[in-house]
Parts: C-alpha cells; structure tokens; sequence
C-alpha cells in the first residue's frame, strides 16, 4: 500500500534522487574540468615544445639531384630534400589534390578529426582488420616533426596534443605547407618542390593537374607506387586522386577526363639507362665535394650526361658480350665516351650496376699495355725521332727482361709509323730506353695520368696500372692538338639557396707542342687505317691505339673522331686471362659498334661534313713552350738520312700488307 500524499517517504525519494543527480552531475563536471585542465595542460606542454624544441630533421643525409645534358633528371643520390614552401606559395591544385585524398575535412576540423576516427574504427571493426587510418595532415605533421617514433599509445596521445598544439600556433596553410615540405614521395624524394622536380623536372608552381594527382596519390605509399619503381601503379593512384577530387567539388568530372587523356609523364622517362647509376655515383661525389658543408640541404647537379649516348654504348657493349663475351672469358667491361673539350656523354663503370656498384671506369686500375705506346712515342717525337725513322723490329734483351712481339712475328727494320700502327713491343721497348723511362713518366703525368707509374724497362709496354679515365685524359688531349682536356661530369652545381658553384672543363692549356701532336696524330691514324685498329674504321676519319697486356688479362681501344673521344677496357676483376682477347678484336669492335650508332643519329653532322683528324686549327691561347731535349736527342745529318731510308723501307713493306 503506497504511503499517503505529503508523508515523510513521499518527500523523502525525490530529494535522495536530486541528492544522487547532484552528485553524478558534480562528478561529471569535476571530471570534465580535470579533462579539460589536463588536455590544456598537454596542449600548453606540447605548444612550449614547438616552441622550443627544433623539428626533428629528416635523416636523408646529403643528397644530389644530377640533371643530364638536356636539363632532364637522370638520377638522384641520397636523399633529396626540396626548397621549403611558403603557405602562399603552394599551387591551389596541388592543395586541392592533398586534401582530397588524404584528408578532406582539413579546413574544418581542429587538428583531430574525432568524426574520422569513428568511421575508422567502424570500418576497423567490421573488416577485422586495419583498414582506415583516422590520423589528420596535422597529426601526421606532428609525428613528422616532434613526435617520438614509437608505435604505443602514450605517443598517439603526445601526436593528438601535437596537433592540437600546432593547430594553435599555424593557419591552416602554414601546416599544409610544413607537411608538404617534409613528406616522403618515394625514390629519395622528400617534400613536394623535390617531388615535382624529380619526376617531372618543373617547380610545383607548374605542376598541371595530372602532376599534382600523382604527387598527392604517392604520400600513402611512397615506395610501392613511386613512378619510377612502379609506373602502373602511379598511374592508378593517381586516377583515384582525381575521382576524389570529383568527389570534393574541386574539378569537374570533364576536367578529371582531360588530365586521365594526358597523365604525367616522367621527365627523365622509364627508359633512362640503368648503367647510368655508375656515372651518378662519380657525378654525385664530385658534386658534394664542390659545394663542401652547403650540401646538406641537397644540391642539383647539372651534368654532362647524354641519355642517349649512354643507351648507345650500353647497347655496344651488351650485345657484344652477350654474343661473344663467355667464349671470350671476359665477364666485366668499362667504357667512356667524352666530348673534345672533356665532357663525359657516356660512362659504362661494369656489366650490372646492381651486382656490383664498383666503377671500373674511374676507381679500376688495370695494365694499358700497347695503349700506354702513346706516351713512349710522343716521349720519342719530342727527342726529334720523327714518324719516318727506320727502327729494327726484331728480339732484344734489356738486362734481364726480353720483350716479345705479339705471337712472336717481327717485321725487321721498319718505320717509327708502322711499328707504331703494328704496336711492336721490341720497338717501344727500343724507343724507352733512348729517351728514358723517367722521361716517358713525365709526360704521361703531364697529360693526366695520376697513377703512380714505375719508371723500370717494361713500362714502355704499359705495366704500371691506370684508370680508363687517366688515359681517356691523355688520350683526349692529343685529339684537341695538344691543348689539356680532363674528363669532367658537371658543369655547375645548385644549393637550396640556389648559389651556382661552375665546374665544367679545366682551363685551356696546351701541353704539347702542336707540330708533334699533329705528328703523334698521324701515328694514331695509321693504327686504324692499316694497323692493329683497322676494325675500328669508319666512314669518316679515326683515330686510336689498342692495347693488350700480357697473358691477355686486359684488353682496350681509346679511339676519336672530330666529334667524340672514347675508351673500351675489357677483362675480369680477378684479372683472370681471357680466351686472348686482343684490344683489337672485341673493344675495337665496341668502339666501332658505338660510333657507328651515334653517328646514325644525324646528330654530328654527314660524311660529307666530317673533318679530319689532323688539319689546321687555331693557335692555343698560351704559346707552347718546348720543354728542353737532351743533346744526344737532337736530330743529326744521318736522322735526316735515316727517314729518308725508313720512307722507302716503309713503301715495300706496304706492297705485302
């Protein structure tokens, strides 16, 4: 039976009630008040950290961005971090893009999109999965820039006050910007200036929109669709950017059709030659050394690198091997193709970059052999034995060491000329005594060769070890009429704040007295017209030497046209013996394949228009002076006599060729 109206238990209920409602309501706002305090508290600490604390640095260490010759990019070294951007600075399509796909209530929410994390969780849940992530573009930048790299729950709730941390201190676009400065692109690549430079070689201020859709489809994902890894997949997310954009009202559906009908397109293309990684290395390296502590902020490197050419010696040199290279025994190959003024077009620094990272062009010292004549007999034409000089090929003992001919043939008494076309060895061996191995170093240091070379008999035959690079220098020299070249990579290099540091070719010297070299000149025309080179010939004019060391370990032909100076070397690192190879078989076929390509490009000019080896070119821009020969050196009545005789010798011996 209920209690009668107005008794002591009728009263008695409603107010324990409100007592209890109370109580709960002040526990609530106690609790929310603690919430609160402790949520401002955890904004005031982590603003203080923004404040005082500098941004954690992306770990890319210093990085190179290497243009090639037509102001493509080519290839790119550690990694690359772009200039930073500015809010206004930042393409309003490129914006539209970001925000599209990766967080679309950016403008509206206060850096933690509470809305988002419960559809995450939701769509988490049913899928029993991870499948969405609720993180905003400003949690992203806080864990980005402060927050630790962790994965647990204290550091989601340190990125949450990050954010709202941030939010407080910057504009919107002064966090978008933040990120897109920092945010990895895949291939090296960090913040979107890098980005666009690197993919598509332009500002982010001339980004169009299927550039942008694709910058902004590769934050998710990175590594697995960065366009240079992983073209189709680039392609595909870039088409759901621009679906979602559709979505957003940003473009229109007619303006999405418009960039799938003209999607991007790497600037450097998927075709740049793999085998230009080795150039990169040497480019990137002297890069870094020029601009010395600015690098850290990355450098672009403008290069002298020719795609194109690079393909074709590549192609030279694979198809030759792959046809005749394990026959041969010969598992390695180096191969460089300059400019006459020195600027490297081509460089080939082994047979597979991603097998081994080793330049053989540039780091691999090996024996030239008969390539190492060169400097033998310029050595003699300067001590005034001229190209007519009769010489007696035939066996010789110097001490100890007896110098054999290749298969054992010699010619008996021939001229300087055609011992030198014929690369016989008694005869070099004859000439480096004359003049005096000290001498021959001299003047291989003089014309760039940095090796150190031992000055003992047999260094007339091309025993102390080289570069490819050291002889393309020389090599180079004696094709620009005895004024110095020196293999270069780049011609100027760029810091963040765009300071210019100009590299390109070395100043003009001449190093050889210009009458001589154009003697030397025609020592090394022979060598392909009726020499050991003659598979090097072409349908305009050559010029080379061979060379092949001893037991056939290594094998070479440095040639030029008026056009290009290039070098082939071919052997095994263990420098085991090949099946004797010769450099004039397989590398004088190399070089000969290569510039028969690049030829066939038009790009030098018809036969009609080729110029010879040695004709009449301007004076150099310093007077040559003639270092001093030797008295005994000095031509005499019976040299004269001599030559006469080495003519006439040399015309009979040509009957039987």
């Amino acid at each position: 039976m209920a209690p009668p109206a107005g008794s002591v238990a009728a009263v008695a209920r409603p107010a324990g009630c409100r007592r209890l409602w109370y109580a709960l309501a002040a526990i609530a706002l106690g609790t929310g008040i603690g919430v609160a305090a402790a949520v401002g508290y955890g904004v005031w600490l982590a603003d203080r950290r923004i404040a005082e604390d500098t941004p954690i640095a992306a770990s890319v260490g210093p990085s190179v961005l290497i243009l090639g010759a037509g102001g493509d990019v080519v290839a790119s070294r550690g990694g690359f971090v772009g200039r930073r951007l500015s809010g206004a600075e930042l393409p309003q399509g490129l914006i539209d893009a970001v925000i599209a796909i990766e967080d679309r209530r950016f403008f509206d929410h206060s850096g933690v999109d509470i809305r988002a994390i419960v559809r995450a969780m939701v769509t988490d849940v049913s899928a029993r999965a991870i499948r969405q992530g609720g993180s905003t573009i400003t949690q992203q930048l806080a864990k980005l820039e402060y927050a630790r790299n962790e994965r647990s729950l204290a550091r989601k709730i340190d990125e949450l006050f990050l954010a709202w941390a941030l939010e407080r201190r910057y504009t919107k676009r002064e966090i978008l910007a933040r990120y897109l400065n920092r945010v990895y692109l895949g291939a090296g690549v960090f913040g979107v200036d890098a980005g666009a430079r690197r993919y598509f070689n332009t500002g982010p201020e001339r980004l169009t929109l299927a550039q942008a859709a694709m910058l902004a489809g590769l934050i998710r994902s990175p590594s697995a669709t960065a366009p240079t890894v992983n073209p189709e997949a680039a392609a595909v997310r870039a088409g759901q950017v621009l679906d979602a954009m559709v979505e957003t009202g940003a473009i229109t559906a007619a303006e999405a059709d418009a960039a799938r009908v003209a999607p991007a397109q790497l600037a450097a293309g998927a075709d740049v030659p793999q085998g230009i990684n080795y150039f990169a290395d040497w480019a990137a390296e002297q890069a870094l050394r020029a601009v010395g502590p600015e690098a850290g902020r990355g450098v672009v490197a403008q290069s002298t690198i020719d795609p194109e050419l690079q393909r074709l010696a590549e192609h030279a040199v694979g198809t030759v091997l792959s046809k005749r290279g394990a026959a041969a025994k010969v598992g390695q190959a180096a191969m460089v193709v300059m400019a006459p003024d020195g600027a490297v077009k081509a460089m080939i620094g082994g047979v597979d970059y991603r097998a081994s990272q080793f330049n053989r062009a540039a780091q691999a010292r090996r024996q030239p052999g008969s390539a190492f004549k060169a400097f033998v007999y310029l050595a003699a034409l300067e001590a005034g034995i001229g190209p007519a000089t009769p010489m007696v090929d035939g066996p010789i003992t110097i001490g100890t060491w007896s110098p054999e001919n290749y298969e054992g043939k010699y010619l008996g008494t021939v001229t300087l000329e055609t011992a030198f076309a014929q690369s016989l060895n008694s005869v070099a061996a004859q000439l480096g005594q004359r003049v005096g191995a000290e001498r021959i170093v001299g003047i291989a240091q003089r014309l760039g060769v940095l090796s150190e070379l031992r000055p003992t008999p047999s260094l007339a035959l091309g025993t102390s070890e080289v570069t490819l690079l050291e002889l393309l220098a020389a090599y180079g020299t004696i094709a620009n009429h005895g004024v110095r070249v020196q293999p270069y990579g780049l011609v100027h290099v760029q810091t963040e704040d765009r300071l210019v540091h100009p590299l390109g070719p070395v100043r003009a010297e001449p190093l050889i007295d210009p009458a001589i070299d154009d003697e030397l000149l025609r020592l090394m025309v022979a060598v392909v017209e009726r020499g050991t080179g003659r598979a090097a010939k072409l349908d305009r004019p050559a010029a080379g030497k061979t060379g092949t060391t001893q037991d056939y370990h290594d094998a070479w032909f440095i040639g030029f046209t008026h056009d290009l100076v290039a070098g082939v070397w071919l052997g095994n690192d263990d420098s085991s013996a090949t099946n004797k190879v010769s450099g004039g078989s397989l590398p004088t076929q190399i070089w000969h394949d290569f510039m028969a390509a690049a030829y066939a490009t038009g790009r030098f000019g018809t036969v009609a228009e080729a110029r010879p080896i040695v004709a009449p070119r301007s004076a150099p821009q310093v007077a040559y002076q003639p270092a001093p020969r030797p008295a005994a050196n000095q031509p005499t009545v019976f040299d004269g006599i001599a030559r006469g005789l080495g003519q006439v010798a040399d015309g009979i011996l040509s009957l039987f060729r």
